[in-house]
């Protein structure tokens, strides 16, 4: 579970052109409220640590963003922060290394790769990208080399692009950069983003090529690669929140604390522009459902990657509707199957070939009814328990 701690909402100083939280700023209806007590105060009572997200999170006022690195790092000896960089100054950096700030940047390349990130006009959007660079930069060099994440798309993970977006990569790399997080871009507003999506081929050709640069670099990891492998080996504490069992209405892997120090959910899954308060309790009735309903309606029936997928993220669903699975279903499966393979070629039997995996889905699929979701670790550990003992 992450706290996403959002001290203005969706506000943001820029205005990507593919962001999933266009449709919620259209539709706000009244001005968010702000009170960084109520939000300490929230986080007081949920106990646990926490990252500042936004929108932009570097908005905030300097004076609240040091009461609220200062709560964490007390509470907690850390706090997380997730970024697009280009408000990050000198002074701010002094106050990260101060409060022991896990930094996340967003960008999707160097120079004009990164220009769907319009900050509105061409020369402010170079300027503005040029900046995140720096801070990406002075951060690895600096010894604490922030998380970078990158959303994959036509303008930086195609032909030529993607040969450049790999080349800057390795000189992160050499930089002692770390930690990449790849996303597939979202599918929503389709029209805005006719430009930029890529067929399935090509976003298993981007994929691919860089889980093979993976292993020629020093340090950087993709994160997406070995969560997908730690499923297929079922250790599910190890994998991000898309591959859980989410729901749209209280989101598993996210507990948002809005401005005013209201709970919300994960962003991803506001379609419309609305933003559903979190339910009291999660269920699972996607999962459920998913299990049971034919490919071709949508749904997960039959997928012996079904256990560690689970349909992927609600807010990727095909047409945006959280019942169905996700809409980048064949890239996900085209990425279990090279998993599967590589597994199975060092001798690590993957789950998705396990003669357990039936009575596994039994299992999972009896504590979802319930409401419950026990781990596929723990799941596994009651089956070795069961079995006979010589």
């Amino acid at each position: 579970m992450t706290v996403e701690v959002r001290p203005l909402g969706d506000k943001c100083n820029i205005q990507c052109k593919y962001c999933y939280q266009q449709a919620a700023r259209e539709s706000q209806t009244r001005k968010p409220q702000y009170d960084v007590d109520a939000v300490i105060g929230k986080l007081e009572e949920i106990g646990v640590p926490f990252s500042l997200f936004g929108g932009e999170v570097m908005l905030t006022k300097r004076s609240d963003l040091r009461r609220l690195l200062e709560f964490g790092y007390d509470r907690h000896g850390t706090v997380g922060m997730q970024t697009n960089g280009t408000l990050v100054r000198e002074a701010d950096l002094a106050l990260f290394s101060s409060y022991s700030v896990n930094v996340g940047v967003s960008i999707d390349g160097p120079g004009e790769m990164n220009d769907e990130r319009w900050a509105g006009t061409l020369i402010s959007t170079r300027r503005a990208t040029a900046m995140t660079e720096a801070v990406i930069e002075r951060l690895c060099r600096d010894g604490t080399p922030p998380r970078v994440i990158v959303t994959l798309h036509r303008l930086n993970a195609v032909g030529e692009r993607l040969t450049r977006l790999c080349k800057w990569l390795q000189f992160l790399d050499r930089l002692g950069g770390e930690r990449v997080r790849l996303h597939l871009l979202e599918r929503d507003n389709a029209e805005q983003t006719a430009h930029l999506q890529m067929t399935v081929e090509e976003q298993l050709i981007a994929m691919r090529t860089l889980r093979e640069l993976e292993a020629s670099l020093a340090s950087i990891r993709f994160d997406v690669f070995k969560e997908i492998e730690a499923m297929l080996r079922g250790h599910d504490s190890a994998a991000a929140c898309v591959f859980h069992a989410c729901d749209a209405y209280s989101t598993r892997a996210v507990i948002g604390v809005e401005g005013d120090g209201t709970p919300s959910n994960c962003g991803r899954t506001n379609k419309e522009g609305i933003a559903y308060l979190p339910a009291r309790r999660r269920g699972f009735e996607r999962q459920l459902a998913l299990y049971e309903t034919a490919r071709s309606d949508g749904g997960c029936a039959g997928c012996r990657f079904f256990l560690m997928c689970k349909g992927n993220c609600p807010g990727t669903a095909i047409h945006g509707d959280w019942r169905l699975r996700s809409s980048d279903c064949a890239v996900w499966y085209g990425l279990f199957e090279d998993a599967e393979r590589g597994l199975a070629a060092g001798g690590r039997p993957p789950l998705s070939v396990s003669a357990s995996r039936i009575r596994l889905e039994s299992m999972m699929i009896d504590a979802w009814s319930v409401g419950e979701e026990p781990l596929l670790e723990d799941l596994l550990d009651d089956m070795r328990d069961e079995a006979p003992r010589s």
